[in-house]
C-alpha cells in the first residue's frame, strides 16, 4: 500500500502533483534543486515562483534527493529532456521495485525514446509508470476537477497508484497501454504548437478545428504503428489532452505557437515548451515507420527555419485531395 510519496521537481507541475497527493491523504515530500524554492515552501508554505497564492500546508520540501526518495512511490515531474539526468541521480537511492511515475510529456531528443523507456535504462531498479492527460498545473493546484491516466505495464501497479493519488477533485484512471498514453501526451505538444500558430495567424475557428482533427489523425496513425490501442488514443491521454492543450494559451506549447503565428521571435523564451524537441523526434520516428504526418513535418520545418509559416500553411492546403478516413 502506498502511504508516502516523494515528488522530484519543484516547478508548477511537481508542486501541483504534490498537492494532489497530499489531498489524497498521502505523506508527501517535495524535492527541488533550487534552494530558494525549498526555503520559500518550508518558510511560507507557498511556491511563489511557480504557484503564487496557493497554500502548501503539510508538504515539506528538501534539496536532498536521498531524503525525498524515502517513500513508497516516486513522481518524477521534471522536463522531458531532463528525465534521464534526474533519474540517473535518483537511481542509487531508489528502493527495489518502487513505482517511479514520470509526469513529463515528450520524447527524448537524443535517443527518440519514450519517458518510461528512459526510466528503465536510467533507473532499472524502479517500476516505470506514466501520468498523463488533460491537466494544467494551476487547475490541479487549485483543486479544480481534473481527470488523468496513470499507466503501467502491471495493472495492479497502475491501480495502486490511482488509489494513492485519487481524491475528491483529482481522478486518475488506470491503464496498461503505456505506449498509447506516452505517445498521446508527447505528440499533442507538437500539435499544440501548430494550433497556436493557427490562432496567432488569425486563421479562424474553422481552421483551428480542422487542424486539431487532422492532427489527431496523425497522432492516431503513429500510435497505432507503435502498437498503441485505438481506445487509449481516443481517451484522456490522447484526444482529451490534445483538445485541452491545442485550445488554450495556458498551454506553453500553444502560447509559443501563438507567438510565432503573430510574428514573434522563434528564439523567445522556450523553456518547458516540450513540443519543440518532440517535433523533431516525432518527425524522424514517423519517417522511419513510413507514417504520414504532414502537420508534424510542417511544424518541424518551421522550427528548423526550413519553411516560413506562410509556406508551411500553403503546403498543407495544397496537399492532394483524398478521402478523409485515415
Amino acid at each position: 500500500m502506498i502511504e508516502t510519496i516523494g515528488v522530484l521537481g519543484g516547478g508548477a507541475w511537481g508542486t501541483a502533483l504534490a498537492l494532489a497527493a497530499s489531498r489524497a491523504g498521502r505523506k508527501v515530500r517535495l524535492w527541488a534543486r533550487d534552494h530558494a524554492t525549498v526555503a520559500a515552501i518550508d518558510e511560507t508554505h507557498e511556491n511563489p515562483k511557480h504557484l503564487p497564492g496557493i497554500r502548501l500546508d503539510h508538504i515539506p520540501a528538501t534539496t536532498s534527493m536521498a531524503v525525498a526518495l524515502r517513500a513508497d512511490a516516486i513522481i518524477l515531474a521534471v522536463p522531458a529532456q531532463a528525465v534521464r539526468a534526474v533519474a540517473s541521480i535518483a537511481a542509487p537511492y531508489l528502493a527495489h521495485r518502487i513505482p517511479l511515475v514520470v509526469a513529463a510529456k515528450g520524447l527524448e531528443r537524443r535517443t527518440g525514446k519514450r519517458m518510461t523507456e528512459v526510466i528503465a535504462e536510467a533507473a532499472p531498479e524502479a517500476v516505470p509508470a506514466v501520468l498523463s492527460g488533460p491537466s494544467f498545473a494551476t487547475d490541479v493546484a487549485r483543486g479544480l476537477p481534473t481527470a488523468v491516466t496513470i499507466a503501467a505495464h502491471d495493472e495492479a501497479v497502475a491501480l495502486s497508484l490511482c488509489h494513492a493519488l485519487g481524491g475528491a477533485t483529482f481522478r486518475p484512471y488506470a491503464e496498461t497501454d503505456v505506449t498509447g498514453v506516452e505517445i498521446g501526451g508527447a505528440v499533442k505538444n507538437v500539435l499544440a504548437i501548430a494550433a497556436g500558430i493557427v490562432a496567432g495567424r488569425g486563421l479562424g475557428a474553422s481552421a483551428l478545428a480542422a487542424m486539431i482533427a487532422r492532427g489527431f489523425a496523425e497522432l492516431r496513425r503513429l500510435g497505432e504503428a507503435l502498437g498503441a490501442k485505438p481506445e487509449t488514443l481516443m481517451g484522456l491521454s490522447g484526444l482529451g489532452d490534445l483538445v485541452l492543450t491545442a485550445s488554450s494559451p495556458q498551454s506553453r506549447n500553444f502560447a509559443y505557437g501563438q507567438r510565432l503565428g503573430e510574428g514573434g521571435d522563434m528564439d523567445a523564451p522556450r523553456a518547458l515548451v516540450e513540443g519543440i524537441e518532440t517535433a523533431f523526434v516525432t518527425r524522424d520516428l514517423a519517417r522511419k515507420l513510413h507514417v504520414p504526418m504532414p502537420i508534424v513535418e510542417a511544424v518541424a520545418a518551421v522550427l528548423s527555419r526550413k519553411l516560413t509559416i506562410d509556406a508551411a500553411i500553403e503546403g498543407l492546403m495544397a496537399r492532394p485531395i483524398r478521402r478523409e478516413a485515415g
